[in-house]
């Protein structure tokens, strides 16, 4: 297996995993990554960090699967799940093939604040070694969607 790219699924502010408000991401339990804290505008579309088919698809959270086995998670917000899928628009289904950049989700993380939740989205290697995920910036760094955020070999 060769190095796989991880794009940003939002346009934001990269967070270190450790200061996600959320034991099982910031704890690692799920796997290495790291996150982005939305932009309040640009942060509403979501893409697909890499290319696979989308194994799990919820309205705050998908898991695409590489090929080569590899499955990356992109949760939207934290207690997101309490909302029930309300002001979360889905464009891709399980089952469904994407490639990198490529819409899966659109939603308002500046509702998601003022409703008393974290918008951070945490981008999660599923089940990988932690030696083998690098993040390519730096917590605080401003990062486009699309661009590489993590590589994985």
């Amino acid at each position: 297996m060769g190095t796989l790219i991880v794009l940003a699924p939002v346009s934001g502010t990269v967070v270190a995993t450790a200061d996600v408000d959320d034991p099982v991401f910031s704890a690692g339990l799920v796997g290495p990554g790291t996150a982005v804290e939305p932009d309040a505008d640009a942060g509403g579309e979501v893409v697909a960090p890499i290319a696979g088919r989308i194994v799990k698809m919820h309205p705050h959270a998908f898991v695409v699967q590489h090929d080569d086995g590899r499955a990356v998670l992109v949760h939207l917000g934290i207690d997101t799940v309490q909302l029930g899928g309300e002001g979360f628009e889905l464009h891709a289904a399980e089952g469904d093939v994407v490639a990198p950049g490529d819409a899966v989700v659109t939603w308002d993380p500046a509702a998601v604040r003022d409703g008393g939740r974290s918008a951070v989205c945490p981008v999660v290697a599923l089940e990988a070694s932690p030696g083998d995920v690098v993040a390519v910036l730096e917590p605080g760094t401003r990062v486009g969607r699309g661009a590489e955020l993590l590589t994985w070999s």
